[in-house]
């Protein structure tokens, strides 16, 4: 990199020097780890028994109407902004700007009026983007328990069981990331 590329501002579609920020990529791969390994331990612990179907909690109507109106915003997203623009912002919570604004955020705790108030504000949904690789990691090898699933959102099928808590977490996750766009301060420049 020359000197001149590293004097001046990046743009919001200028090239980083990577996608990811390791520390946040770090802490959701360590969670969905996490979960995994419970999910895994949920499984071994499984009962031979086989729970019965309660009708009605499969909660299929709600899961439809959610990913028919995720699938309507993302169509207009990717009509508006461009396909390229709505994966950028959908790994935007991982990336290097996100860590940079959390950082800015904590470092300006004593000098900026609002910003403890709005680290307090973000706790929730911080504790969502960790808390989704969690939930997801549990579910992939606890969802193969019938038990796990059978009374589920989704249930009583591994597959319809995992899409709907899929969708879930990633409107979640989503809605998490947005509030936080919101709430933290812009990132420092380079």
């Amino acid at each position: 990199m020359n000197a001149d590329a590293r004097t001046k501002p990046r743009s919001l579609g200028a090239q980083s020097d990577s996608l990811f920020s390791r520390p946040l990529v770090s802490i959701a791969a360590i969670s969905l780890t996490a979960g995994i390994v419970v999910g895994g331990l949920a499984y071994l612990d499984r009962s031979p028994q086989r729970a019965p179907y309660v009708d009605g909690t499969a909660a299929w109507a709600p899961h439809i109407v959610l990913l028919l109106l995720t699938a309507v915003g993302v169509t207009v997203l990717v009509r508006r902004r461009g396909a390229d623009a709505v994966l950028f912002m959908l790994l935007a919570p991982l990336g290097p700007t996100a860590a940079r604004r959390l950082t800015t955020t904590v470092a300006s705790i004593l000098r900026h009026p609002t910003a403890l108030l709005r680290l307090l504000l973000g706790v929730l949904p911080l504790a969502m983007l960790v808390f989704g690789p969690f939930r997801i990691g549990v579910q992939m090898l606890g969802g193969l328990d019938p038990n796990f699933t059978v009374n589920a959102w989704g249930g009583p099928t591994y597959l319809g069981a995992m899409a709907c808590h899929y969708l879930d977490a990633a409107l979640l996750m989503a809605a998490a990331a947005a509030l936080l766009n919101k709430l933290l301060l812009p990132a420092a420049r380079r």
